[in-house]
C-alpha cells in the first residue's frame, strides 16, 4: 500500500492522479475540512481517503497500516509573521512525528522539501544540491520550517530510515489555478506593470511527482535532488506569461526602493483586513536575488526529461483563459484505461453529481 499525505494540495493530489492511473488503490490523508480536489473526482475508486493530521501520531499510525511506501507532500504554507513560529513547529513536529513511524515500521519514505531549504551560491555559479541554507541569518519561516523539516529526514536517515528527498523550485502548472504560483500568473493577467531583476527556478508539477515517483521505484537512498527545469529572470517570465494572455508584458523595472514601499503597503493593507499579505518583506527582497539551479544530479539519476517551462506557461494560459478547461470523455478514457463511451457516462454521472451537491447547499 502507498500512502500519500497533502493529497489534496497542488503537488499531492498530482502526484496521486499519477499513482492513481496505473490502477492500484492509493491511500491519502487529508484534514477533516479538507475538499478533495476536483483533479482527483475521477479517480475516485483508487483513492482510499483517511482523515489524519500529520500532528495526530496516532491517526498516522492508524493510516500507515499495511503501508510500505509514503510520499510526504504535507506541510503548512503561509506569508502572515504570526504564523511563523506555529508553522515552523507545526511542519517539524508532524515530519519528526512521519520518520519515526516509518522507522518503526520499515517504511521507505520520500519527503517533499523545498529549494527555500538550499543555500545561496557564488555569484555566477549554479545552485547545487551541496549548498546549505544557514539557519543563523535566515528570517523566512518557511524556509526555516522546510530546512528543519528536511533536517529530521535527515535525522531518520541517520538513524536507518529508507528515504530520498526532493527539493523542487518554484513549481508551476495549469490546475493551480489563481493559487500559490498561480497567483503570479493571474497578477499579470490582471496588468501588472513592474518586473523585478531577480530569477528563480521553474518546474511543472507533472514533473515534479514523475521524479518523486522514479525515486519511490529506484534503489537511492540518503540522496537529496534539486527539482527544477529551467531557469528564468523575472522580466522573462512575466513577459512570457503576458505573451500567453495577449497582453502587454510589463516594462518597468521594480528598484529595490519600490519593492520596500510595496511589502510595507501590502503590510498595512493586511492588518485592516486580516488577509495575507499581497507581498511580504521575505518575497519582496528574495525577488531581487539571483537564484539559479542545477539540475544534473536528478537528470543523471533517473534520466528525466523535463518538460519546457514555455510549454507550461501556455497551458496555465489557456487554462486560467478558459479555452482549456473542460476535460473531454476521449482523455478521460485514456488516462483510467476505459472506453470512450464508459467514460462519457462516467463524466455525465460526476456532473450530475456535482449539481445535486450544489443544489443541496
Amino acid at each position: 500500500m502507498i500512502l500519500v499525505t497533502g493529497a489534496t494540495g497542488f503537488l499531492g493530489s498530482e502526484l496521486t492522479r499519477q499513482l492513481a492511473q496505473t490502477g492500484q488503490v492509493i491511500r491519502c490523508t487529508k484534514r477533516s475540512t479538507s475538499v478533495i480536489p476536483e483533479l482527483l473526482v475521477p479517480y475516485n475508486q483508487f483513492i482510499e481517503w483517511v482523515d489524519a493530521d500529520i500532528m495526530d501520531v496516532f491517526a498516522l499510525e492508524n493510516a500507515l497500516q499495511d503501508v510500505t511506501q509514503v510520499y510526504n507532500c504535507a506541510a503548512w504554507v503561509s506569508l502572515k509573521q504570526a504564523d511563523k513560529e506555529p508553522m515552523i513547529r507545526t511542519n517539524v513536529v508532524g515530519t519528526a512525528n512521519l520518520v519515526n513511524l516509518c522507522l518503526e515500521q520499515g517504511i521507505r519514505l520520500v519527503h517533499v522539501s523545498s529549494i527555500a531549504a538550499i543555500g545561496q551560491a557564488k555569484p555566477g555559479d549554479l545552485i547545487t544540491e551541496n549548498h546549505h541554507l544557514d539557519a543563523a541569518v535566515e528570517n523566512d519561516g518557511y524556509a526555516l520550517s522546510k530546512l528543519e523539516s528536511e533536517m529530521e529526514v535527515w535525522r531518520g536517515i541517520a538513524e536507518g530510515l529508507d528515504a530520498a528527498i526532493v527539493n523542487p523550485s518554484l513549481i508551476i502548472g495549469a490546475n493551480a489555478g489563481t493559487n500559490g504560483s498561480g497567483q503570479l500568473f493571474e497578477t499579470v493577467r490582471k496588468g501588472l506593470q513592474f518586473y523585478t531583476k531577480g530569477s528563480a527556478g521553474f518546474v511543472d508539477a507533472e514533473d515534479v511527482a514523475k521524479c518523486m515517483i522514479a525515486l519511490m521505484n529506484s534503489e537511492i537512498t540518503g540522496e537529496r535532488y534539486i527539482i527544477s527545469a529551467e531557469n528564468r529572470n523575472y522580466k522573462q517570465i512575466t513577459a512570457e506569461i503576458a505573451n500567453g494572455f495577449g497582453i502587454k508584458p510589463p516594462v518597468i523595472l521594480a528598484k529595490s526602493w519600490m519593492m520596500e514601499l510595496a511589502w510595507r503597503g501590502a503590510a498595512v493593507v493586511a492588518a485592516i483586513t486580516g488577509k495575507d499579505p499581497a507581498l511580504d518583506k521575505i518575497a519582496a527582497q528574495s525577488a531581487s536575488l539571483t537564484r539559479d539551479f542545477d539540475n544534473t544530479k536528478i537528470k543523471r539519476a533517473i534520466g528525466i526529461e523535463f518538460k519546457p517551462v514555455s510549454k507550461s506557461v501556455r497551458e496555465i494560459c489557456e487554462r486560467l483563459s478558459g479555452r482549456n478547461n473542460k476535460l473531454k470523455p476521449s482523455d478521460y478514457a485514456k488516462s483510467i484505461n476505459i472506453s470512450k463511451g464508459d467514460a462519457k457516462n462516467m463524466l455525465k454521472d460526476i456532473k450530475e453529481s456535482r449539481n445535486e451537491w450544489e443544489r443541496d447547499i
